[in-house]
């Protein structure tokens, strides 16, 4: 064994088991919608550590894992962010975004009013880090900041639904404000905004329709 090395612990399944693993995810995942409607419910501190971690699970470039997961449920906190993002979407709706633009989000039934940043129980704020500063000041790079981060941000939304939760992937344009609310360090940019929750219970998602695999996957065999 190579020093700094060890074995990979590796439970092999039957096929049979694998291919029913592969249509129970799949199944589980084709479930999964956006959520704009949040009940106040709260949800255990604990359930979100655990679905952050599971997310810095995720592979990164040369294993920098160049994220920060601030988790806010300060009501505080809550308040000033929904007042930034809305100042930012007002304008987004109002001249920033194009015609098509528009025209494409009229099916999602949504407007620069953003009163689920309030009403969940936690708000999880996604940082990169471009690269990184040690305890005597000296920055470090990192790699593939944005594919690494995207990785994990992924992870994040598949743990959040696999535990009974919904979320909704939250872009403001520009962030900088989320940035300067909590406080982060200069080499931090925000990257990514959840809520994160139960749905209410007269939560409504548009009809839509997912690209079918014919259209998704082109196979070399």
């Amino acid at each position: 064994m190579k020093e700094g090395f060890k074995k990979y612990q590796y439970k092999e399944l039957e096929d049979s088991a694998i291919l029913q693993n592969s249509i129970t995810y799949r199944n589980n995942l084709e479930n999964r919608r956006s959520i704009r409607f949040f009940s106040d419910k709260p949800v255990d501190k604990q359930v979100i550590e655990n679905i952050i971690m599971s997310a810095s699970s995720a592979p990164s470039g040369a294993n920098k894992q160049p994220w920060t997961f601030c988790a806010i449920s300060n009501p505080e906190f809550k308040a000033k962010i929904r007042k930034a993002a809305e100042i930012e979407e007002y304008e987004n709706y109002h001249g920033r975004m194009g015609e098509e633009w528009l025209r494409d989000l009229e099916k999602f039934d949504t407007d620069w009013h953003k009163p689920f940043l309030e009403t969940a129980p936690w708000l999880i704020v996604v940082f990169k880090s471009a690269y990184d500063v040690d305890s005597e000041g000296v920055k470090h790079k990192n790699y593939y900041v944005n594919e690494s981060v995207g990785i994990a941000c992924g992870f994040l939304i598949s743990a959040i639904h696999q535990v009974g939760l919904v979320t909704l992937t939250h872009t403001p344009s520009p962030m900088n404000f989320l940035h300067e609310i909590l406080g982060r360090p200069e080499n931090e940019r925000a990257y990514l905004l959840l809520p994160v929750g139960h749905p209410s219970d007269d939560a409504e998602v548009p009809i839509l329709e997912k690209k079918t695999s014919d259209q998704v996957i082109k196979y070399f065999e």
